[in-house]
């Protein structure tokens, strides 16, 4: 996946920046540091700043999925930058990008497509 370009992929999502993520889950800075090391969440440097994409806060908690999706992703040697690009992109297995499935529930499916794109 190195040969997307990720501003790109990015630019077609909404962001915020950790303190404004802190603010929507109701937990200090340092909370959302440990929730960002143990990938409850990801975070990318974007329009200069550490930031994540909004679709990763649902009625103020981390999208459920995300954290399995994140530690199977890294388990393939998949972190930062690509994981969130292939997070953020179109997969032709899910018909919609990997976090909008997730936000619809369908974890499964993006552990399978997880697998299909590590291989």
């Amino acid at each position: 996946m190195t040969d997307v370009n990720t501003e790109s992929v990015y630019a077609d999502h909404e962001w915020v920046s950790l303190k404004d993520a802190a603010g929507q889950l109701g937990v200090s800075s340092g909370r959302l540091h440990r929730l960002l090391q143990e990938r409850y969440l990801l975070s990318v440097k974007y329009d200069g700043e550490k930031q994540l994409p909004q679709a990763f806060i649902q009625n103020g908690e981390p999208l459920a999925g995300l954290r399995g999706t994140l530690t199977l992703l890294a388990d393939q040697g998949i972190d930062g930058d690509e994981a969130m690009a292939w997070l953020l992109s179109e997969d032709d297995s899910l018909g919609m990008t990997p976090v909008a499935a997730l936000t619809e529930g369908r974890k499964s499916s993006v552990r399978r497509s997880v697998q299909l794109f590590a291989v």
